[in-house]
């Protein structure tokens, strides 16, 4: 089986300030669109495009010069689509400081070559880390469809 996880770390350069001088938001979310797809293609073994973005945090600011390693997970799966969550932890090199800087959620859907969503393998979760994640994805799938319907319902009273 493919492993579910994957890290992935990235010096922030100069390039990817905003006007603040501190690291775009923008920036840090590119990344964790490349990062969600690197993880949740390297469990599946396919293309996988994104379908939504939840709860992204940005919890501090991210500095120039700083590394960012992102640690991503697959969560959860569904016949075709898998939940990647990714902590970022930044890292100041000269004093090995470490903090935890964001946190988020992508659902990714694996695609055939047609670009119709193909199945995946269910995950299996076996360590209490993981069966926590598993337990905590549901219930954000759940979570997602219900403000859905909610949203739905709205719109048809507009």
């Amino acid at each position: 089986m493919a492993s579910h996880q994957l890290t992935m770390t990235v010096l922030m350069t100069p390039g990817m300030a905003n006007f603040s001088g501190k690291v775009h938001g923008g920036a840090v979310l590119k990344l964790l669109d490349e990062v969600a797809y690197a993880c949740a293609a390297q469990y599946s073994g396919r293309y996988v495009v994104t379908l939504s973005v939840d709860q992204v945090t940005f919890l501090q600011p991210i500095l120039v010069g700083e590394l960012l390693s992102f640690l991503a997970s697959v969560n959860h799966t569904g016949s075709s689509s898998m939940e990647v969550g990714i902590k970022v932890v930044a890292q100041d090199i000269r004093t090995q400081t470490q903090r935890h800087v964001n946190s988020c959620f992508f659902t990714m859907v694996a695609v055939g070559d047609d670009g119709r969503p193909v199945t995946v393998t269910p995950l299996q979760p076996s360590t209490p880390d993981e069966i926590r994640r598993f337990e905590a994805a549901k219930l954000r799938k759940e979570l997602r469809r219900e403000l859905a319907a909610r949203f739905r319902e709205a719109a048809r009273k507009d």
